[in-house]
């Protein structure tokens, strides 16, 4: 990925990991980020965060001490991404090649501001640090630009369903 750190996000915001704590606020943010048939559920989400917390990375405003953004994933030795990623929290197998993005939320705010490149950026420069090959997500069309300029190939429309939408599955290879 293109070297894309910029000192004014990295002044206003710190990168890490999720905390336990954080739970509510980050279900709140898929609930502003994502229509309901998209969204992940409370339950799964809160299931995510407590068994796979490391491959959460989140985006805290320093003022406010609030989540802006986050990343989530989970790691898998497959290739092809499956709507079951989104709710079977038990897919994830520690030690897979590959990740298999399940969510990149901004809130409203925080948009138009690069944070969503940076969160990427910052997410795939740690999980080839991790020893990952490949990072899987899915897309509606209206975003297939966004993510090819941060260096996605666009394989062509997927097989996943999720909320009963046409996704586009994309690989970057780490």
């Amino acid at each position: 990925m293109k070297e894309f750190i910029s000192e004014t996000i990295m002044e206003k915001y710190e990168f890490r990991n999720i905390r336990p704590e954080e739970t509510d606020q980050a279900v709140q943010i898929e609930q502003i980020c994502f229509p309901p048939n998209e969204a992940c559920s409370e339950k799964h989400m809160t299931e995510r965060i407590q068994k796979v917390s490391e491959l959460f990375l989140v985006a805290v405003d320093k003022k406010t001490g609030k989540i802006a953004g986050f990343l989530n994933g989970s790691a898998t030795d497959e290739e092809v991404f499956r709507d079951e990623f989104f709710t079977d929290v038990t897919l994830n197998n520690r030690n897979g090649k590959n990740i298999m993005l399940l969510g990149l939320d901004v809130l409203p705010e925080y948009r138009g501001q690069g944070l969503a490149r940076e969160l990427m950026h910052q997410y795939l420069r740690r999980e080839k640090e991790n020893g990952r090959e490949k990072v899987f997500l899915t897309c509606l069309d209206n975003k297939v630009e966004m993510y090819t300029k941060m260096g996605y190939k666009d394989l062509g429309i997927s097989g996943s369903s999720w909320g009963g939408e046409e996704w586009h599955d994309m690989l970057y290879e780490l």
